[in-house]
Order: structure tokens, then sequence, then C-alpha cells
């Protein structure tokens, strides 16, 4: 088994190195909700607005779904958060799983990647995200990691089926 980082033989973090894949920041583009987003980090600041939204000049969503990198696409989200849709915070983690199993479903070295990992915990190394990572104290969510880890489940049972 090769190891990265801080990758054990326990744990993937894919934040960097060899399991950066997994990052939303990753430049795999998809096909999501009829557009081509340049990456998932584009296709999930795109969905926390309403279509039509705009900051009284721009729409929001055009300027995220062009937006040059995915750095920039998350800046945008977090520039016009006040115009986030009021149900943001109860669909955010369904949107991302839906986000997720299309970046899965369109490239497949993404999942063999994700099956590379094993059974490992699959962790976002993000030192500032508790949410979506582990965070600054390493006590986050992880929910990024969970997502990925509940796909891989079900990527395996797709590629076995169980007898019925």
């Amino acid at each position: 088994m090769e190891l990265h980082g801080l990758d054990t033989e326990h744990e993937v973090f894919f934040y960097e190195q060899e399991f950066y894949v997994l990052s939303n920041f990753s430049a795999f583009s998809l096909m999501w909700q009829g557009h081509r987003f340049p990456t998932s980090e584009h296709a999930y600041h795109w969905e926390k607005f309403s279509p039509g939204q705009t900051d009284g000049k721009v729409d929001v969503r055009a300027e995220i779904l062009n937006a040059r990198s995915a750095h920039d696409a998350f800046k945008m989200g977090r520039q016009w958060g006040s115009l986030r849709r009021p149900d943001w915070d109860e669909v955010k983690v369904e949107v991302m799983r839906g986000i997720l199993r299309a970046k899965a479903d369109q490239h497949e070295y993404v999942r063999r990647k994700l099956l590379a990992t094993g059974d490992r915990t699959l962790i976002e190394n993000s030192w500032r995200d508790d949410f979506w990572g582990w965070g600054p104290n390493r006590d986050g969510q992880n929910m990024l990691g969970r997502l990925w880890m509940a796909l891989r489940t079900e990527l395996r049972a797709q590629a076995s089926p169980q007898d019925t």
C-alpha cells in the first residue's frame, strides 16, 4: 500500500496528494443540471442560488458557472452568501451527494481512485472547514469524506450484485 502525506493504513486524506481527485477543486468537469461545470466546486456553489438570482448587476449562477477556477467559484459563493436560497442548509448535503455521484459516474478514473481507497476512512484534510472536512481541531463532521465513503459502498454493490 502506497501512503502519501498524512495517509495511513486506515485513513486517506484527500485534500491533496494521491487522492486529490476526490477534492471538489480537482479538475474534473461534469454535466450537472444541463450545464457543463469545470469542477464539482463550481456546481456546488452554483446550486446555492435560485435561478435568475442577481446581485443587482449580474446573474450570480452565470458568474459562478463561468468562474475561472474552483477557487474563484468558492469566493463567489461566499461573496454572495446573503443571496443564498433559503433552504440551502437543509438541502446542501443531498446536493453534494448528487454532484459527487455525477462526478464518479462521468469519470472512470474518479471511480477507480475512489475504489482504490479500499476500506480506509476518507477524510477531507481541510484545516478550515469543520463541516465538509475535519477542520482546525481535527474533530469536524467530515461530511465530504462521509459522502465519498457512502458512494464507494454503492459502487461496490453495483460492481458485485448480491444474490437475492
